[in-house]
């Protein structure tokens, strides 16, 4: 088990502990995850994300160890800018890991995969790397990732962090805080404004005071769950993950065909070829009885799928889900959900959720 470098804040806050992805994280604060959803929407709010990774990409062939490596291309953007990609199994085409790159500077880049599979990525980064300079390390232990999200988010960081606050989105930049050199990202997962600060341990615990000094609400991953399901944003191991395709959770817009040749092309390519099947879809129910992952999606009482994520919508006052279900099925559609021997009726609707007011 890892521990977060802001561990004992959250303890000390009486956070509701939890293993995730092989960390202790917190899952909740004492006000709850509905109240801390609430906060996101209508506020602001801060997550420790130190359990998600970092993987330092520098040298002058950096760029091409990445291009050869991720499916989309990083040519489309510049140093300074942020960038959405995947990596695929070479045989499968399985996404592997939703992977944020930060362009920090022209050869030095951080990539941030998910939690467990961090040491996954930086070894295909390290095969995909052939003659020339480059270094790849993981730097996951020297820093902490705050994450300060919703509509206020900007706004009260400004109060404190000036510097920070005025990145834009998916743009990164670099501050210095307390003499400690940190950089900020314009992104984040939850459907809000915001950004992402990577900041050394050394001073970990005072940016995390700062910025709860600015009127910041504590959140868990409870909250930071339904918010990125509401967003319609996939979660590793649910709607990415082995045996599951860029393609089939609906997010072709990632693969960059015309840049050359990565790493899961040719899988993929045919299965773009042979037809892609199931495709990720959102549901809706009438009802305040949350889905739940795996729970099978009938029509015409023929299993056609079933559920990768769900949960109530705190926003919504109902309960959504992520599916993945046969191409035939449309937005509009009547379904029924088999929540453990009751079958409850959804409605396929187009996603994100939060369109749906």
């Amino acid at each position: 088990m890892q521990f977060s470098p802001l561990d004992s804040v959250h303890r000390a806050l009486d956070a509701k502990m939890v293993p995730f992805g092989g960390w202790d994280m917190p899952l909740s604060y004492p006000g709850g995850t509905l109240e801390e959803h609430r906060a996101c929407r209508s506020d602001a709010v801060a997550f420790d994300v130190s359990h998600l990774g970092t993987v330092r990409v520098q040298g002058p062939a950096a760029l091409e160890a990445l291009q050869r490596s991720l499916t989309n291309d990083l040519n489309k953007i510049q140093p300074g800018r942020a960038q959405y990609t995947h990596l695929l199994d070479p045989e499968t085409a399985s996404v592997v890991d939703d992977i944020i790159v930060w362009w920090v500077a022209p050869d030095v880049f951080d990539v941030m995969p998910n939690a467990s599979n961090t040491e996954g990525v930086r070894l295909a980064l390290a095969d995909a790397a052939e003659q020339g300079e480059i270094s790849i390390a993981e730097t996951t232990p020297l820093r902490a990732v705050i994450a300060i999200q919703g509509p206020k988010a900007i706004e009260r960081l400004a109060t404190v962090l000036p510097d920070a606050a005025a990145v834009g989105r998916f743009r990164v930049k670099e501050f210095t805080f307390e003499g400690a050199d940190c950089i900020v990202a314009g992104t984040g997962y939850t459907g809000e404004d915001g950004v992402e600060c990577a900041v050394p341990v050394s001073v970990a615990k005072a940016f995390w005071d700062l910025i709860m000094s600015a009127g910041v609400t504590p959140a868990g991953l409870g909250a930071r769950d339904t918010l990125r399901l509401e967003a319609g944003l996939p979660l590793h191991g649910h709607e990415l993950g082995e045996g599951i395709t860029t393609l089939n959770a609906r997010l072709g817009w990632v693969v960059s065909w015309d840049k050359g040749d990565f790493r899961g092309r040719d899988a993929l390519e045919r299965q773009k070829l042979n037809g892609v099947s199931p495709l990720m879809y959102g549901l809706k129910t009438e009802g305040r009885r949350p889905p739940r992952a795996e729970q099978p999606v009938l029509r015409n009482g023929e299993v056609i799928g079933q559920l990768s994520s769900g949960n109530f919508s705190p926003t919504l006052g109902y309960g959504i889900a992520l599916a993945f279900l046969d191409p035939s099925v449309q937005v509009g559609d009547q379904v029924m959900i088999d929540q453990r021997g009751t079958q409850v009726a959804a409605e396929v609707v187009k996603l994100p959720f939060l369109s749906q007011t």
